[in-house]
């Protein structure tokens, strides 16, 4: 018995170390060597209970003085007491005279008592008085772990003295001798097939514990030794000692089972996790129930701020949605003329032209309930989850009627159906085919409008397309030059500039052609931070040129210094290209030529695309001639070429291709047209016969050589340009259009370089945005579009215009890029 409280106060003593001593000089004091288990039991309760008197006193002044190390678990609580206490000492003495007479009523000193009493009393009442903490106690979940965490210790090594002082191990020839011999045994139980407690008659007294066990090798061996020693006291077989067996749940079991218990609880634990990370994003719940519930989200017009004046440069597809939100807000205006409604329209364009933020800017100005999802979201780890969420998302649709849905990048779940099947792809067409369903089977009088977005209309499926479910295609393509000029008015706007905003919009629409909404964006943001880093007091021309050309050309990389031998052979070569673009009558006019390194490029010359849709067979070949005056220059003056011509070659062979394969402009092949490989893609088969590959082939090398001839032929024709270009370059890293008038003289051809030249024959300077008729109120609700019945027409108003049809499709272009030039060379 010393053994084991020995063992028990060692144990407690490591966890309540700020009363170790104390503990241990308990257990000496109370439990002297040698000592016997009577009197080592009977003092053991009667200091337990001494103990948890002592031990609740002491939790609470380890929970009050927080030891250190554990500062951070325990925030603001003896700053907090050290304040109730200064504050009761303040009050006692000062009121110490008065506290004698007022000792019947005491307000004043019964106040900080019940202050300084607060913090203990949250931890020792919750533990042993029964009553719940106080509200400062439940928030601190630090707090309850380690109280809780101690306290079960205890307890658990608590039960196990507990264990030990009730039973005591014998041997089986004590068993036999001193108490089998003597016929104090009652009975006896084989417990687990492992061990034998040992039942005394009643009214037997023994020195050691109430309970007496030994362990047994087998249960057959245990009774054959039992017997044996019952035949050798002569006890007839109807007074043997009976024998139980029973089964109890051990310790070592429930360490056994503590492993399976912790895998079972982290399995659960991440089960719990991935539910609630699927099931919670944008919805209301969570949870492995809330998996299959839709994503869609109900938009409030009061949180976008985007309205129809901030979307510019796409008036004809503007005026196209602002007829979806005019017909749920006036429907009598189209079924007095028995029109219906289009069920849905189809966004497409290029990135960046503006699809998203037209229904950001519809969601802003519609006064209809507005819902939003993103293509990606119907699809999930778990099978089944598309088509429940599609069904979901049509009845948040149906009871918000009249609404707009609007799903962004619908080509995640819209691909066209066919080909191998796999678990992805079977689930992709499971989510398809709930949806083209629930698109089919709306009514028309629900007044519910499906908008979709998407930049890649070539992969969907025809049954999407259909009208029916999406009645039109609005394409939204990248602005020409009048509506850049407005987007550029649109995000000049918050900008601190002294430039006159319309002029200055108009001149930077002339140097960005084929820019999107969002490059243009992104090159007003650029004009600011650049303005910013020069400690600017406003954003001047310089700063829009700045960021124009690290958007087209990349950042400027000042640190990449170039060996000699290197900087003049990008300075021959961009001079090359300079020199050919100059003399050539439909190449594009140059605007500035850099040797300083850009982005992955060690030289760069821009050049200003006009606008076209068309291009002649003379125009291309220009092109090309122009793109392959950086190698013919490497040629003539140095007698060796670089790999800095590998951008440029690759442009000159695909278009060259294109014009052979694409654009029938070949004699020997004719007039036929071949869809060309894209990078990337494999092609298993080839569209024509091994007879006429070698042909295009062929043609292609002939067109290749020709182009590369005229311009080696245009180049020694102006040697000396060529050296005067390079030198300056060599001198200065940059030119300008002014320093290539100084050196060149003016260009023998007549160009376009202003805004006003791009938009001469146009019609008007300014992007038409005048509304039809039906839609100059389109955005407010007319006198008795609340009733039910339709009104007869009036005789004397004239009906209004059907819908306008969809823009067609663009005209396909040359492989050539519309935005401003730029060439690129790879070191050796």
């Amino acid at each position: 018995m010393s053994r084991i409280v020995s063992s028990v106060a060692k144990r407690l003593s490591h966890v309540f170390h700020p009363w170790k001593s104390e503990f241990v000089v308990k257990c000496t004091q109370i439990f002297p060597t040698p000592i016997s288990d009577k009197m080592a039991q009977n003092s053991l309760k009667t200091w337990l209970t001494q103990f948890a008197l002592q031990l609740r006193q002491n939790i609470i002044v380890y929970c009050e003085n927080t030891p250190r190390g554990f500062e951070k678990y325990f925030k603001n609580r003896n700053s907090k007491q050290a304040q109730q206490k200064s504050k009761s000492t303040d009050i006692n003495r000062n009121k110490g005279d008065q506290s004698e007479q007022r000792r019947s009523t005491s307000s004043f000193r019964t106040r900080p008592t019940r202050q300084s009493k607060a913090s203990s009393q949250q931890w020792s009442f919750g533990m042993f008085g029964g009553t719940r903490p106080s509200p400062d106690f439940r928030k601190s979940g630090p707090q309850k772990i380690v109280l809780y965490g101690i306290c079960g210790l205890a307890g658990f090594i608590g039960s196990i003295a507990f264990f030990e002082m009730g039973h005591h191990e014998i041997t089986w020839k004590e068993f036999h001798n001193d108490y089998l011999m003597r016929g104090l045994v009652d009975r006896v139980e084989v417990v687990n097939k492992r061990w034998v407690n040992v039942r005394l008659k009643p009214g037997a007294t023994v020195d050691k514990a109430p309970s007496l066990w030994f362990n047994i090798g087998s249960v057959e061996a245990f009774e054959r030794n039992l017997e044996r020693a019952q035949i050798d006291m002569n006890v007839e077989p109807s007074n043997y000692i009976p024998v139980v067996y029973k089964g109890e749940l051990q310790f070592s079991d429930l360490f056994a089972i503590v492993p399976s218990l912790l895998l079972l609880g982290l399995f659960v634990y991440m089960m719990k996790r991935s539910a609630d990370m699927i099931g919670t994003r944008g919805r209301k719940g969570g949870g492995i129930f809330g998996v299959m519930e839709s994503t869609a989200k109900l938009i409030n017009s009061s949180d976008i701020g985007v309205r129809f004046k901030d979307v510019a440069g796409c008036e004809e597809a503007k005026i196209e949605i602002m007829e979806f939100v005019n017909f749920l807000k006036n429907p009598l205006q189209y079924m007095e003329l028995g029109a219906k409604i289009p069920k849905g329209a189809m966004l497409t364009g290029p990135p960046g032209t503006g699809k998203t933020l037209l229904a950001k800017a519809t969601a802003g100005e519609a006064n209809v309930p507005f819902i939003s999802v993103s293509g990606s979201e119907f699809l999930e780890m778990f099978v089944g989850v598309g088509p429940s969420r599609v069904r979901d998302m049509f009845a948040m649709a149906r009871k918000h009627a009249p609404c707009i849905l609007f799903i962004d990048e619908i080509d995640a779940v819209g691909r066209k159906r066919g080909g191998k099947s796999f678990g992805g792809h079977s689930e992709q067409e499971n989510t398809l085919n709930q949806l083209l369903v629930e698109m089919d089977g709306f009514n028309t009088n629900m007044n519910v409008v499906v908008l979709a977005a998407t930049n890649r209309v070539d992969i969907l499926d025809k049954a999407l397309l259909r009208p029916g479910r999406f009645d039109r295609q609005i394409f939204v393509p990248a602005p020409d030059i009048k509506g850049r000029a407005s987007i550029f008015k649109v995000h000049l706007s918050p900008l601190k500039s002294n430039l006159n905003k319309p002029e200055i919009s108009r001149r930077l629409a002339a140097l960005t052609p084929g820019f999107t909404g969002a490059d243009i964006a992104n090159v007003c943001n650029e004009a600011a931070l650049i303005a910013a880093r020069d400690l600017s007091s406003s954003v001047v021309m310089k700063h829009f040129e700045k960021a124009i050309e690290r958007v087209v050309a990349g950042m400027e990389k000042k640190t990449n210094v170039l060996q000699p031998e290197e900087k003049r052979t990008v300075a021959y070569h961009e001079a090359g290209h300079a020199v050919a673009g100059w003399f050539l009558q439909h190449a594009d006019p140059l605007l500035k030529v850099s040797i300083i390194p850009r982005g992955k490029g060690l030289g760069y010359a821009q050049y200003l695309p006009r606008e076209q849709f068309l291009y002649s067979k003379e125009q291309l070949f220009d092109r090309m001639c122009m793109t392959l005056g950086g190698r013919v220059s490497e040629e003539l003056f140095f007698n060796r070429i670089t790999t800095g011509a590998q951008d440029d070659l690759k442009k000159v062979t695909q278009s060259a291709y294109a014009q052979v394969v694409h654009y029938g402009m070949n004699e020997r092949v004719g007039a036929l047209s071949f869809d060309l490989q894209k990078q990337g893609d494999v092609m298993f088969e080839k569209p024509y016969s091994e007879n006429t590959a070698q042909i295009i082939d062929n043609e292609v090398r002939a067109l290749v050589d020709h182009a590369y001839l005229r311009t080696k032929e245009l180049l020694l024709q102006h040697r000396e340009d060529v050296i005067k270009v390079a030198e300056r370059l060599l001198k200065h890293e940059v030119l300008s259009r002014d320093d290539m008038l100084e050196l060149l003289g003016p260009r023998p051809f007549r160009e376009k370089s202003t805004y006003e030249d791009f938009v001469q024959g146009t019609g008007s300077f300014e992007e038409n945005t005048t509304l039809p008729i039906g839609l100059k109120e389109w955005n407010k609700e007319k006198a008795g579009q609340t009733s039910s019945t339709p009104r007869e027409p009036p005789q004397s108003s004239n009906p209004s215009p059907p819908p306008s049809s969809p823009p067609p499709p663009p005209t396909q272009q040359p492989p050539s890029d519309r935005r401003t030039s730029r060439r690129t060379h790879t070191s050796l």
